[in-house]
Formats: C-alpha cells, structure tokens, sequence
C-alpha cells in the first residue's frame, strides 16, 4: 500500500527558477514603461521576499522532519513501556527513560 504525503511539498527549486525568470522578464517590461516606476518597485519588493520565504520554509521543514521523528520514537517507547508492562518486566518505564534521555542527548542537553 503506497502512502501519499497529506500535505504534498511545493517544489522550492521550481518556485525560485520561476521567481528569477520573472523578475528578468519585468526588469526588461520596466525598462519600457519608466512611468510606472512607484508600481515596479512595489513588484520587485515583493519579488525580493521570495529567497527569504524559500530559506524560511526550508528551514520549518527540517525542523517538522525533526519532530516527526522525535515523536515516533516516543510513541514507539511507549508501545514498549506498555508491551513490558503486560509481560511484568521489572522496570517497563525504562523503554520512556531511555528515549527521553536520548533526545535530550540529542537537543544538547547532555547529561
């Protein structure tokens, strides 16, 4: 069974080509129609932002891979704590123990 991501990725690199490509096309229109100067700045701002939202959401997307990661470990400690708990091992929080301690260790904090 193949899982689809819910939320598909926006192509970064496409998005970026596409600003370049545009922002080369209106330099060129600019250059025609000197009149509307105040407007082209106000569309090139808004084409200057584009770098910055890419590095933002590249960055908010390593960090969600991240967490994602983080909580099926938990979930995948606490499967075990519970798994332990029904076989009456001596110390079924051991499994949630060494899991946060691990990405505590992880995070930099160290022991």
């Amino acid at each position: 069974m193949t899982h689809s991501h819910p939320y598909p990725y926006a192509d970064l690199q496409g998005a970026a080509h596409r600003n370049t490509t545009a922002v080369h096309l209106l330099t060129t229109f600019a250059k025609s129609a000197p009149a509307l100067d105040d407007m082209w700045q106000h569309i090139f701002a808004a084409f200057d932002d584009t770098p910055t939202l890419i590095h933002e959401i590249d960055r908010l997307r390593t960090a969600l891979a991240a967490a994602r990661f983080q909580r099926a470990n938990l979930i995948a400690a606490i499967r075990a704590t519970l798994a332990a708990h029904h076989d009456g091992e001596h110390d079924p929080l051991y499994y949630i123990r060494d899991e946060l301690d691990a990405q505590t260790r992880m995070a930099g904090g160290g022991r």
